[in-house]
């Protein structure tokens, strides 16, 4: 099926921007997403896309609504100082229901604060559904209060009525509660409750809740399934290191689809039988889970599958769905690239598709079935271009004890023969998160500088099922940071980067492992960065979102420990004394994920050392900056740091 792709956006000021040759500035690795979360409205006339906004010094989240095809501006929606739209869903032609959420810093993505609003497209006809606001700002305040708890949106009905089911929990309740709400009236109707904290539920394509996920006082996952007959939920048991994850149902209800963990292992995609427990395997990865699915225009079970592992490939698991074959034709367009068809039209005669890659942030195209044609509306990042960025090679390794390992090597346009330095680039987390082959803003700025740049997915990374993650209990100064140097070890072997010239940069968990690497590989890394970063263990228990809350101190037990000895061996503000290697420390006052006592700790040790660091420091940041400038000033830092202790690359 042959596609005429208008590769000239609508709107030229949204294309991406051709650079010339030479030094690609700051300032285009600064922009970072400007257009993003784009929903086509049920009928195809508007598109809800969130726009960062400059504002003062700093970009603001905020939803703007646009007609379709011309693109022209209707309205923009701007939210409190530092509220942001996390999600939002049409529940009509003209009406959507937005998810609020607050910016906590660059390094991490923003809290939902469990406040669900609806408006029109332009603006008008505001409603407050639920929150700690309710009394101050909805219509139904005097009915319901404030509501102390949190609500996500669970399930939007097929026919748009203006009605979404919110699922809800009190903060200070061990349960539950399922709602229909009006999102103009902002009436509700209690649906199901069930004595849990923070369900996650289910809904089946008719509207009726069937399963439940959520976590117990340790804060291991559960299934409970509602049952027709008996009327209550009840646990269900899965074989032992066993775990399923329902998302899905046929258009007829009998049978679900599910994210299903054995033994540990990586999650695969099942289908499995709503009355027996009949199940077959329709998606599956060798080494990694399957990462996520595309609906595209599909009301019921979706149509392909993606995994995450090294270069993401798809699987269909609707082979004879139209918008499969439409899929195909446009990754024929796009064979270095991935495509994803995120919104469509009720009717499925309009089409989203975002398609990017380990060079390219993203391109939104909307295609039109009935033409046969796909127009650019808008890029992610427009200070890039792709032709600029260096390809990010997927790799594996094995660790000293055999376990194998999979990251990513980003290596830079050099001279023909050129070795660059190696800037080792350890992910957050360090649980549950992983790095991934498309494009990733500090290693296509190190690359752009010069610099290869390594990313492993060591032991406790996501993606790899529970076994692989809990490989890394416990192990934060121990078997995580021999995976790292392994990984750095096998890729000074492979001959094409300097092994004499190497620093270790990270954020969050990131920032903790560049230190610590520092300390316990004195010899091996000539500088060490650490952004947003934990450095002193013993600190995470004693911290106010941990203590009293039973599910985040069990979890951290289990990441990191009690033993004070332990503690201790794996914190690198212990530690300084044995660090050679240059120090950069980059944190934010306003931090609460990694608070500001880490960074003064590790400042302060050495110092005391005799190895003073060098120093950013803004009090009102949180965890990462936001503010353009110190986004900026951040990138320039680093460029003047690694120039000093690396030299510049050849």
């Amino acid at each position: 099926m042959p596609l005429a792709l208008a590769i000239s956006a609508i709107s030229p000021a949204l294309a991406h921007a051709q650079a010339a040759p030479g030094l690609i500035p700051i300032e285009s690795f600064v922009r970072e997403d400007q257009y993003f979360n784009p929903k086509m409205s049920p009928d195809g006339k508007h598109l809800a896309v969130t726009v960062r906004t400059p504002v003062g010094k700093r970009t603001i989240p905020m939803v703007t609504f646009y007609s379709l095809p011309d693109l022209k501006l209707e309205s923009t929606i701007r939210m409190p100082l530092f509220s942001v739209p996390v999600s939002y869903q049409w529940v009509s032609n003209t009406r959507l229901v937005v998810e609020k959420g607050i910016e906590v810093g660059s390094r991490e993505a923003p809290r939902a604060t469990g406040e669900v609003l609806a408006m029109d497209f332009d603006g008008t006809n505001q409603a407050y559904l639920y929150g700690h606001e309710m009394t101050t700002y909805s219509k139904q305040g005097g009915r319901y209060g404030n509501d102390w708890g949190y609500a996500s949106p669970a399930y939007f009905p097929d026919t748009r009525n203006d009605h979404v089911q919110l699922g809800t929990y009190l903060w200070r309740n061990e349960a539950s509660s399922l709602y229909d709400v009006d999102t103009r009236s902002a009436i509700r109707k209690e649906l199901t409750t069930i004595p849990v904290a923070n369900a996650t539920f289910v809904i089946q394509n008719d509207g009726k809740p069937r399963f439940v996920i959520a976590t117990d006082e340790q804060n291991y996952l559960k299934l409970w399934r509602y049952s027709d007959a008996t009327g209550k939920w009840a646990m269900v048991e899965e074989k032992p290191g066993s775990r399923l994850s329902p998302n899905d149902f046929s258009a007829d209800n009998k049978e679900f689809l599910a994210w299903y963990s054995e033994h540990g292992g990586p999650s695969k995609l099942v289908r499995q039988k709503l009355d027996s427990d009949e199940r077959r395997v329709v998606a599956e990865d060798e080494i990694g889970s399957i990462d996520r699915v595309m609906h595209a225009s599909s009301h019921a079970l979706p149509v392909a599958a993606f995994t995450h592992t090294g270069r993401p490939r798809v699987i269909y698991l609707e082979p004879s769905h139209p918008d499969v074959a439409l899929h195909q034709a446009l990754s024929a367009q796009f064979p270095d690239a991935t495509v994803n068809l995120v919104s469509a039209t009720d009717d499925g005669s309009k089409l989203l598709a975002f398609v990017h890659s380990d060079r390219d942030p993203g391109v939104v195209y909307l295609y039109d079935r009935k033409a046969n044609k796909a127009d650019q509306l808008y890029v992610s990042m427009g200070g890039i271009d792709p032709d600029q960025m260096a390809p990010r090679r997927p790799i594996k390794f094995k660790a000293r004890d055999g376990l194998l390992l999979e990251g990513y090597l980003t290596l830079p346009k050099l001279a023909s023969g050129a070795k660059p330095p190696l800037i080792l680039l350890p992910h957050g987390g360090p649980h549950g998160l992983f790095d991934t082959w498309y494009f990733d803003t500090d290693a296509q700025f190190l690359a752009s500088r010069g610099y290869a740049v390594l990313q492993v997915n060591y032991r406790g990374s996501g993606g790899r099922g529970e076994h692989f993650k809990t490989l890394g209990y416990r192990e934060w100064g121990g078997k995580i940071l021999d995976d790292l140097v392994d990984g750095v070890k096998w890729t000074v072997a492979q001959g094409e980067v300097d092994g004499t010239r190497m620093c270790a940069y990270g954020g969050s968990f990131g920032a903790y492992a560049a230190l610590m690497l520092a300390s316990r590989e004195p010899d091996m890394f000539k500088c060490a960065v650490g952004y947003a970063g934990i450095y002193e263990l013993p600190l995470l228990h004693k911290e106010d979102q941990v203590k009293g809350n039973s599910r985040m101190s069990s979890t951290f037990v289990r990441y990191i420990g009690e033993d004070a000895a332990e503690l201790a061996r794996y914190s690198p503000a212990q530690h300084a004394a044995s660090i050679k290697a240059g120090v950069l420390l980059i944190h934010g006052g306003h931090d609460e994920t990694a608070p500001k006592e880490h960074a003064f700790l590790m400042k302060e040790a050495l110092e005391k050392a005799g190895h003073a660091p060098e120093w950013y420091y803004v009090d009102y940041e949180g965890h990462g900056f936001y503010d353009t400038e110190n986004q900026t000033e951040v990138y320039k830092r680093l460029e003047a740091f690694f120039a000093k202790y690396l030299g510049k690359p050849k």
